[in-house]
Order: structure tokens, then sequence, then C-alpha cells
């Protein structure tokens, strides 16, 4: 099960009302963060979870609204008892960008690592999870982000007995190992069905439409895109900035098919989001609106 909270939705300076954009992902007692804007930290509070499981922080791009809130968010997570150290993950030079920010933070009580990503992307494991990053089109280098748990296939007695596996080895290969016995080797396909379907989370913002969004999306459980401007008045602003409208995202959607969809990222001149929803809806109609500590728990197919 994924625990996921849209802590905040607001682009470019936090409102009254709206945080400033950041998701929080819980798996297996471990959470991930993704960006972390001014007051990051109050919207976990607010939302009555925890900074202390952040084992990872992912950054899409090194704009303030998605990165000032760090220094702040550190501190509270050190004050929070926490000790074991914490992986920051984001583009060239993030360390660097991090460092520069935490000179107001500078001892804290856990070891912070970075990894950089590089060219288009990569694949990083994290807590049992997979963190995908993919390259958008924003005026800086951004990365977009899939969360993938995968799921293994069902044990299966017989087929181990048909491959005369010994009984003390099906615990371990259930597990996924491989284990060596009596001069044999036995592997988990030995005992395991096919894979089952995992969960998949996609989250993009700060970007033009490009189809690469579209294939990453594609069957996510949740789709969170950036729907920064409802009134066709502001097309010309999201591509001057290079942002996305609401109904930019939604026919992204269109092709990927997740089966959820939120929008989130808003613009501080829209301070009523819904009133664009019903046409945003007449291109994808599983489309809702982000909402400042939204959340969701994403479980498992049944068998």
């Amino acid at each position: 099960m994924l625990d996921i909270c849209l802590l905040g939705t607001g682009g470019m300076m936090p409102l009254p009302n709206r945080f400033l954009t950041s998701l929080l992902v819980r798996y297996n007692g471990n959470s991930v963060l993704i960006d972390c804007g001014e007051g990051t930290q109050v919207a976990v509070k607010k939302k009555g979870w925890s900074v202390n499981p952040i084992g990872l922080i992912c950054i899409t791009h090194f704009h303030g609204d998605h990165v000032a809130g760090l220094p702040g968010l550190l501190l509270s997570i050190g004050n929070s008892g926490r000790t074991e150290p914490i992986t920051i993950l984001g583009p060239k030079g993030v360390e660097r960008v991090v460092k520069s920010l935490c000179i107001i933070a500078p001892e804290l009580p856990f070891q912070v690592n970075f990894v950089e990503i590089e060219g288009d992307g990569g694949s990083f494991e994290f807590f049992g999870m997979t963190l995908e990053a993919f390259k958008l089109k924003h005026n800086v280098i951004c990365y977009g982000y899939n969360i993938k748990v995968d799921r293994a296939g069902k044990f299966l007695p017989d087929k181990a007995k048909e491959n005369d596996v010994p009984l003390k080895c099906w615990n371990r290969l259930q597990k996924g190992e491989t284990v060596e016995m009596d001069g044999k080797i036995y592997t988990p396909e030995m005992v395991m069905g096919e894979a089952r379907r995992g969960l998949k989370v996609t989250y993009c913002t700060d970007t033009r439409p490009i189809p690469l969004i579209a294939e990453k999306a594609k069957d996510a459980d949740l789709f969170i895109c950036e729907g920064m401007y409802g009134d066709h008045e502001s097309d010309y602003k999201a591509k001057e900035k290079k942002h996305m409208t609401m109904y930019e995202a939604c026919e992204l959607a269109k092709i990927a098919v997740p089966r959820k969809m939120w929008l989130t990222h808003y613009s501080p001149s829209m301070a009523h989001p819904e009133q664009y929803i019903r046409e945003a809806k007449e291109i994808f109609s599983g489309v809702k609106l982000g909402k400042d500590g939204k959340s969701v728990d994403l479980m498992f197919d049944e068998d």
C-alpha cells in the first residue's frame, strides 16, 4: 500500500490557503518527499503526518518554489529526533544548491547524501520502491518522477514440488533470494507465479506537454500533473513560461489513461480552479482538482 498526500498545490508563491506544490509518499515505514517549497514542514504538520520518516527528498528543479523550504524542513526533521541518513535526489548540481541553502542549518544530527540525475534521467532504488526520473521541458533542467512498487507473483507450492525444491528453501525463495543447497541452485522462478500488477504514481510539474509524459504516466494508479492555468487567455503565458494548462494536462491523461488524475501547481492568479474543471473533464473524465492535504491510499489489486 502507498499512502499519498499532496501537501500543497500552489505554484510560484504560497497563498494564505494554498501551500506550494509538494508530494509526500509513505511506504513500509519510510517516506519520500517530492519538492520542498517554503513551509513544506508546516503542511506536513497540518496533515497530521510526521517529518521523521522522510528518508528521501526528490527535487524536480531548482526554482525557489520547489526548493526554498529545504532548510526549514531539514531542521524540523532534525528536531524530530532522526539520526538516520537522508538522501536528496535531483538534477546535476543538487549538492551545491542544497548546501548553499542550508548554510543556515549547518549542524544536522544526520548525514545528508546526494544523488545527481544525469542526462535524460535514470532509475533509482529506495526502500523497496523504484524511483524513475525523466526529463521534462521547462526553462531550466527539470525532471518528472515515477514511483513504482513491484509485486511478486503468488507462491505456488505445487510448482515447488514439481521442481523438487526442498521445503527448507521455500521461505527464502519467496523473498526473492537464490538458494544453493546440496550442490544445486534454486531460483524464485521455480516456486513463484507470474509477477502481479504493482503500483505506480506519476508526478509531473513545471513543463510544457511532451509525448514522453503520456508514455511515463501510462496506466498509472495516480497521475499528478500541473494545470497551472484554466482560463484560455493565459494560454500564451503557459507557452512563454513553459508550463501547462489544465486542458493540455488532460490531453496527456487522455493518452495515458491513468486510474486517477489530480491537477496541481496552480498559478496564484487562479484563485478558483474549480470553475475550470468541467471543461477539463470533457477531455479526461477522470480528472480531479488537487487540493492541499488531499490524500489517498493506493492498494494492490485483489487477486
